[in-house]
């Protein structure tokens, strides 16, 4: 949907003279080649944009789309930018950098912004609260939470909805309060307004996390009546908590159920077929693969990915790299999608175990073809596996070094 939206907007630019876009076009722009191309792509457009048309919407768009690739630094250099500016002084810029933040587990900074926000006057909103919320309970202080709650109830702008007590009881999960999370759970059920299906698929994935398998199956009901057709959220939610749940023949009923709806993305399947990758014979996800295939579903690079998994804890190596090819060639066309860091290190551990500098060398290309260096995370695990760091320009990695040009 993201690539037809961006089709569109493309077929508009080239009609000047018909349609004038704004700003605000500009930053939606953004984001769906973000979202479709990169943050490479994202930031080329950017640059393209004259400097009289920029504005806090179309930095904002860049800096979400910072946020969303985990750029860390060149998000808070675009966020100086954006306070010298005066393009930051906005709810959403704030909490698009603590949500960052939270991701980092860099708790400190997310106070930093909430001071900032109350010393310039910027308003806090629902989302604001929540990730202040979050800071505090992945911190471990209900003392903190309950002085946030308190800020709550004295901002006579914010409603105590849903989404405060969903915070809340998966904080008191992780502190292993269960009873107070459960009570939580009860407030945010009876906080639904009638049009909102949202809060049910986070209670379903709440209850789950609690094993309370009844009521997951309750909840998914009163979630069925609300909708006269429950959409691909609602599936992913309900199978992936029955799986956590080891209620394999529930997931697999409801995957047949969603089947019925004659859609082709293969996110639904992958679920499943990660189960089985993990769980049962290889040749059971194999057979599963080829059922999806058969249902009309469209393997991504995801699926893919779980049978690069799959080939690779069997040995199997040029069948994983067949595999792993595949899905960097989807990739090219949305780059949406990296590889699980855990897979590329057992792959490369399967190559190293057997001798298989070739092999090796071709799956680094392919990381390297996907901007996978961007991320340290990636560099690291390479560099532990050949003995070599992993430069911008380097095409392989040889013998445990990088290769040398020969004079």
């Amino acid at each position: 949907r993201f690539k037809l939206a961006l089709e569109v907007y493309e077929w508009m630019n080239n009609r000047v003279g018909r349609f004038k876009l704004s700003s605000s076009d500009a930053a939606i722009q953004l984001d769906l080649i973000a979202k479709t191309h990169g943050v490479s792509s994202a930031e080329d457009y950017f640059e393209r944009i004259p400097d009289a048309e920029k504005d806090s919407r179309t930095y904002g768009a860049l800096l979400n789309a910072y946020v969303e690739a985990k750029e860390r630094d060149k998000a808070e250099s675009l966020m100086a930018q954006m306070r010298n500016k005066g393009y930051s002084d906005n709810t959403l810029a704030f909490n698009v950098m603590m949500s960052l933040y939270l991701k980092f587990d860099e708790y400190d900074k997310i106070y930093q912004l909430i001071s900032e926000m109350k010393r310039k006057n910027i308003r806090l909103n629902q989302i604001s609260y929540n990730i202040w919320l979050s800071a505090h309970g992945s911190r471990g202080s209900v003392e903190g939470m309950e002085l946030v709650l308190k800020q709550i109830k004295l901002d006579p702008e914010i409603n105590r909805n849903w989404s405060v007590f969903s915070t809340m009881a998966a904080v008191f999960m992780k502190l292993g309060q269960i009873e107070k999370a459960e009570e939580c759970l009860r407030n945010v059920e009876t906080r639904i307004c009638r049009e909102d299906t949202v809060p049910y698929q986070h209670l379903i994935s709440l209850y789950s996390a609690l094993g309370k398998k009844e009521e997951v199956y309750r909840v998914w009901s009163l979630y069925k009546l609300k909708l006269p057709r429950v959409r691909y959220t609602g599936y992913h939610v309900m199978i992936s908590s029955l799986i956590r749940l080891g209620d394999i023949e529930g997931a697999e009923k409801l995957y047949q159920e969603w089947l019925q709806g004659k859609l082709d993305d293969a996110r639904i399947g992958n679920l499943l077929m990660g189960w089985y990758i993990r769980e049962e014979p290889f040749e059971k996800a194999e057979r599963f693969f080829d059922q999806m295939i058969q249902a009309g579903l469209r393997p991504n690079s995801q699926s893919w990915e779980i049978l690069v998994q799959g080939h690779t804890k069997e040995g199997r190596i040029h069948d994983a790299l067949s595999c792993f090819r595949k899905a960097v060639d989807l990739a090219k066309v949305r780059k949406t999608w990296k590889p699980q860091p855990r897979n590329v290190s057992a792959f490369l551990e399967l190559c190293t175990k057997e001798g298989d500098t070739r092999s090796k060398d071709e799956f680094v290309g392919m990381l390297r073809e996907l901007g996978c260096f961007e991320d340290t995370t990636f560099e690291s695990i390479v560099a532990s596996h050949t003995g070599a760091e992993v430069g911008d320009h380097d095409d392989q990695v040889m013998s445990g070094s990088k290769k040398k040009s020969t004079m």
